[in-house]
């Protein structure tokens, strides 16, 4: 059986949200959901950590209510066993020199992904276990 991870974006733009959506169904035929920004991504985990799969989060940075920054401080407080399986990757087209120091060197960032994503820089650096 093939593996497939379960997508959690956190994302504000309803276009880009359309258009990854389709992205990885169409590319990798997987699962996702949907959150608005960081305290909806947040209540999402919560309410799925009994989730038995492995989890790809895709994180914007600049969102209302709670960016990805307060999202990765929030994030820190999950138990280290339940984050384990969880690999995120942060989505963003900022240029911001220092945003992208910061998003490259906090710990539970995968990778940085510009936007907008394509379907080659998708399947190249999302690394299934």
């Amino acid at each position: 059986m093939e593996f497939k991870p379960v997508f959690l974006l956190i994302e504000d733009n309803l276009i880009d949200q359309l258009v990854i959506t389709q992205l990885i169904r169409k590319s990798l035929d997987s699962e996702v959901n949907i959150t608005n920004n960081g305290e909806e991504g947040l209540e999402w985990l919560h309410n799925h950590q009994d989730l038995n799969r492995s989890l790809i989060i895709l994180l914007d940075i600049q969102m209302p209510i709670m960016n990805g920054f307060g999202f990765l401080e929030e994030y820190d407080k999950f138990n280290a066993e339940f984050k384990k399986e969880i690999q995120i990757y942060v989505l963003s087209s900022t240029l911001d020199p220092d945003e992208i120091k910061r998003i490259k060197e906090n710990n539970y960032v995968t990778a940085f992904l510009n936007k907008p994503l394509s379907v080659e820089c998708l399947k190249e650096k999302i690394h299934f276990n």
